[in-house]
């Protein structure tokens, strides 16, 4: 005789299982990097920093 399974766990899991991939696309396309964030961070300071500098007093 086959095994027999349980259809609720194996229908929950399946949704589980599709979140999680969903979640990794959105991450790839929306997510950035801590470098990234960092780096644009950066560039802003800068911005700001060169900003203040040619400001006339």
């Amino acid at each position: 005789m086959g095994e027999i399974v349980n259809l609720n766990r194996f229908r929950k899991q399946r949704d589980r299982d599709e979140k999680a991939r969903t979640a990794a696309t959105n991450r790839a396309k929306h997510g950035r990097t801590k470098e990234e964030k960092a780096q644009e961070d950066a560039e802003a300071e800068r911005r700001d920093k060169d900003l203040d500098n040619k400001q006339i007093e």
